[in-house]
């Protein structure tokens, strides 16, 4: 299959998206910008276009996907009850980077919610991907569409990277803004329950909602015997080729720590204005606050398989601040939670 990148912007009119929309009307899956990471995209009523994303990115089948929609409205048909607490967090958060899981309709198959009784739903702020879900004229299941495990993709670069030759078409929109994917908070619990830190914070939520919880599994592994009931929950993902570690310190302890190693595949990933005196090759992922590191995050994990190496150190961002949570979690999830202290 020969995977055609297209470039298309929010000036451009409906004839740019039509041989996309017929991607998908046909049952086939194209990769899509949205403002978190790049999605790939299929008719969610279609179990064969469902099992082409699960196929395209090697992914396994017991991980639920995020339907996208391009209004509010929308929602009615994907569930059996819209609560007052979906409309409040519409209303403040979307369109933008925010999934709810909510009590699925019967019109949503079970494939795509990976057996559960509920489905994940969000409708983005990106221009394109929202006009791609009113032309197609369907809500579209994606996941990030990037190869099962692999750091999200942020370009579309990223995504020809992993899905060319398995996929007939990716749309280019341009870098996206938030880097790293959406929130999601389930509200088919008694209290609701965030099941995947991202740019909308637990505090955001909380001004809200009042009372959230935190799903043990956001910095912790799941439980042996424990469902995934949100993408992003397995236990290794977000993962370059590199061996990561992570390493919770001062700066000074974690260059001591590192300059304990030698080799020209050994790596230290470090904060904007660090760096100095390492023994080994650095890359920077962001000044030290949540959003500037979630927006380079993915970027510099994917840089680390462009050089080649194999094993990284990475700055331990602050835990003890909430808004660092999304960034935390794929950091823990491509470490495979090795986390070291110093």
């Amino acid at each position: 299959m020969n995977t055609e990148l297209v470039k298309i912007s929010v000036t451009d009119g409906e004839q740019k998206y039509i041989k996309a929309a017929d991607y998908l009307k046909g049952g086939q899956v194209v990769g899509m910008p949205t403002e978190t990471v790049y999605g790939l995209a299929g008719n969610a009523y279609s179990p064969d276009a469902v099992k082409r994303i699960f196929e395209a990115k090697g992914r396994p089948q017991d991980n639920p996907l995020i339907v996208h929609i391009s209004e509010f409205s929308q929602l009615y048909e994907l569930v059996s009850e819209v609560p007052d607490k979906a409309k409040k967090l519409a209303d403040e958060f979307w369109p933008g980077p925010l999934t709810m899981i909510l009590p699925k309709s019967d019109k949503v198959p079970l494939c795509v919610t990976a057996g559960l009784d509920t489905v994940a739903v969000r409708c983005p702020s990106h221009p394109v991907a929202r006009r791609l879900i009113e032309i197609s004229g369907m809500p579209l299941a994606a996941p990030s569409a990037n190869l099962s495990g692999k750091p999200s993709p942020t370009k579309a670069e990223h995504v020809f990277e992993d899905l060319n030759g398995r996929i007939p078409m990716i749309i280019d929109g341009g870098e996206c803004d938030e880097g790293v994917e959406s929130t999601v908070i389930t509200l088919a619990t008694p209290v609701p329950k965030l099941l995947r830190p991202g740019n909308v914070t637990l505090s955001q939520l909380k001004s809200v909602l009042g009372d959230v919880q935190v799903d043990n599994a956001v910095l912790n592994p799941l439980k042996a015997d424990e469902k995934v009931s949100s993408p992003g929950m397995k236990y290794k993902h977000y993962s370059p080729e590199a061996e990561i570690i992570l390493v919770r310190g001062s700066y000074e302890s974690f260059k001591n720590y590192v300059n304990g190693f030698s080799g020209e595949n050994i790596y230290a990933m470090v904060f904007d204005n660090e760096g100095e005196g390492l023994s080994v090759l650095s890359i920077k992922y962001g000044k030290e606050d949540y959003k500037n590191l979630a927006h380079s995050l993915f970027d510099s994990l994917r840089e680390l398989d462009k050089k080649g190496a194999q094993k990284c150190f990475v700055r331990y961002p602050d835990e003890n601040n909430d808004d660092n949570l999304a960034v935390l979690n794929r950091l823990l999830r491509a470490a495979g939670f090795k986390v070291i202290d110093v």
